[in-house]
């Protein structure tokens, strides 16, 4: 139950940093996962672990991990694109 938990925790951030980057995550709901995962990874490791945590993340630092993420990604799928 604690890996489906993680899942739906890693979905909901990766989707609210997605929707306030104003970018779609590629990948739809996997995308949102991968997002929020990567995310958490990022936001902890610069952030260190603060804030409320709930299914093994911590929120605050995760969703700024998130953000970034996508943000860069954005902007690399954007080069990519225009190229």
């Amino acid at each position: 139950m604690g890996f489906i938990w993680s899942l739906i925790i890693g979905g909901i951030l990766g989707w609210l940093a997605s929707l306030i980057v104003g970018r779609d995550v590629p990948g739809g709901i996997i995308g949102n996962i991968v997002a929020g995962f990567v995310g958490a990874w990022l936001g902890s490791l610069i952030l260190g672990e603060w804030g409320p945590e709930t299914g093994g993340f911590y929120i605050v630092p995760a969703l700024i991990g998130a953000i970034v993420l996508i943000f860069i990604a954005s902007l690399i799928m954007k080069g990519m694109r225009n190229n």
